[in-house]
């Protein structure tokens, strides 16, 4: 019984900062931000836009996608996320609310970093191989965010993806056999009650390529798969030069070049479009390089695709997707790109106004915001500790 992602859709905030910005006003050089870690745009999330209404805003383009029969199915709603607006109740229970989805499913979320979505992804998976007939929905939301003048200032980003998984899917086929790999340790964490996460810049770094490698000579030995195998392999990408890194450490470009196998960084390249105009979004990074590569690549029905999935802390896991008959007709690539070219370029003086705003406490009133965001739904105030929601 084939099970896969039937619909796939993103949320971004209307608000952007361009790298060159950026570079000027912290005095780089720009091409270190477009080059080095190539970015060249930043999305910005202002207060009145948290992981709950990108969510939300994700999760209803995929229900508008989807056919009515799989939303009466629907038995699972799972968000996966790194940016937690409440220390108990789950983010999925409030997108649930907002969406007003079926009263007859279970919703929680799941935390690992930016390997949540993943975990979800495989969850919502093995829930419909156990419930034929049910659907779910997959959701990873994220605000990548650093603080002014940090480190990671120019790898920040905000951005939800979410997903419709049921029997016989339309876009994606997904193997439920994987190939994972833990490890303990401390490149990126964020301790409870901290806005801000801790980083080991060069640790991350390290930790990420060596898990890549790790898993794909599991994965290889396991599976029989090699590179040769792949129509082409997406990366979690924290900033789109880091996934390149990984790729080169299985496959040069020279030897691909001498295998006949440069089509696989032909296609990272395409996997990168969305990204590099977006930033991180941590649990939605994976699956923005999937939705660059569907939209942009001259993929073919029955190519297999290799997901990477890498959570800092760590986990790493790969993912073996199939490409089904069709799926192009469950995109709207003109849509995407209409969306990113629509938003609103800040200057460097609104964005780091907009990033102090939206680091501190919510207040009871946010509706007059510095520059509220457009969406359908937005945070407008929390009082007593509960959030509140402006709804379409």
């Amino acid at each position: 019984m084939p099970i896969g992602i039937d619909a796939l859709e993103i949320a971004i905030p209307d608000l952007y900062l361009d790298m060159t910005d950026l570079a000027v006003a912290r005095g780089v050089d720009p091409a270190k931000f477009h080059i080095g870690l190539g970015q060249d745009q930043m999305a910005v999330s202002p207060a009145s836009a948290d992981v709950v209404t990108l969510a939300a805003r994700a999760a209803a383009a995929v229900v508008e996608r989807a056919d009515e029969a799989d939303i009466a199915a629907l038995g699972l709603v799972v968000l996966g996320s790194e940016s937690a607006v409440d220390a108990s109740k789950a983010m999925a229970v409030m997108v649930h609310g907002l969406l007003g989805l079926p009263e007859g499913v279970r919703a929680y979320d799941i935390r690992e970093a930016c390997y949540a979505g993943t975990a979800g992804l495989l969850t919502a998976v093995d829930y419909v191989a156990a419930h034929p007939g049910r659907t779910a929905l997959v959701i990873a939301s994220d605000l990548a965010r650093y603080g002014l003048g940090t480190g990671g200032e120019p790898t920040q980003g905000a951005g939800a993806v979410a997903m419709l998984v049921r029997q016989d899917p339309r876009l994606l086929i997904i193997d439920p056999v994987s190939t994972a790999r833990t490890e303990d340790v401390y490149d990126f964490w964020r301790p409870e009650g901290e806005s801000v996460p801790r980083v080991d810049g060069h640790l991350s770094n390290r930790c990420y390529t060596a898990m890549f490698a790790r898993v794909f000579a599991a994965h290889r030995e396991a599976s029989g798969l090699d590179v040769e195998d792949y129509a082409a392999l997406c990366f979690h990408l924290p900033y789109t030069k880091m996934g390149r890194k990984a790729l080169a450490g299985v496959l040069t470009p020279e030897e691909a070049e001498a295998r006949g196998l440069d089509h696989l960084h032909r296609r990272y390249d395409e996997s990168l479009i969305y990204s590099r105009r977006v930033g991180n979004c941590y649990t939605a990074s994976l699956f923005l390089g999937l939705l660059s590569l569907l939209d942009h690549s001259d993929l073919r029905p029955g190519d297999r695709l290799g997901l990477f999935s890498y959570g800092s802390g760590a986990v790493g896991e790969l993912v073996t997707a199939t490409v089904v008959e069709g799926f192009d007709s469950r995109r709207d690539p003109a849509a995407t790109m209409t969306a990113l070219d629509a938003r609103r370029r800040l200057s460097v003086k609104e964005y780091e106004a907009v990033l102090t705003e939206s680091l501190e406490p919510v207040g009871a009133d946010i509706s007059s915001t510095l520059l509220p965001d457009g969406g359908p739904y937005a945070l407008i105030g929390m009082v007593d500790g509960v959030r509140r929601y402006r709804m379409p």
